[in-house]
């Protein structure tokens, strides 16, 4: 799991399971993206609440899964102007 700390000590990641984070003090959790089934049975990601794209079709879930935290890696995390505005 990746953390970024910006100057003013606000933190940002990619929401897992690793880190219980609660022990970092307030926090605020947006949602980033929302995989989903098309009606044809494949799977997508919408990044639209981050100002992102559509993502696939997929022809599973997981692949739609990796796909959300690949692009969220690279275009949201460590780009403090993209995302939801706090």
């Amino acid at each position: 799991m990746q953390l970024v700390i910006t100057a003013t000590g606000t933190v940002r990641c990619i929401h897992s399971d690793a880190l219980p984070l609660k022990t970092l003090g307030r926090l605020q959790i947006d949602r980033a993206s929302h995989v989903e089934p098309t009606p044809d049975g494949d799977w997508t990601a919408d990044l639209s609440p981050v100002r992102g794209p559509l993502l696939g079709p997929f022809s599973t879930r997981g692949e739609a899964l990796a796909a959300e935290h690949q692009w969220l890696e690279a275009h949201w995390l460590t780009n403090p102007d993209s995302g939801v505005a706090p």
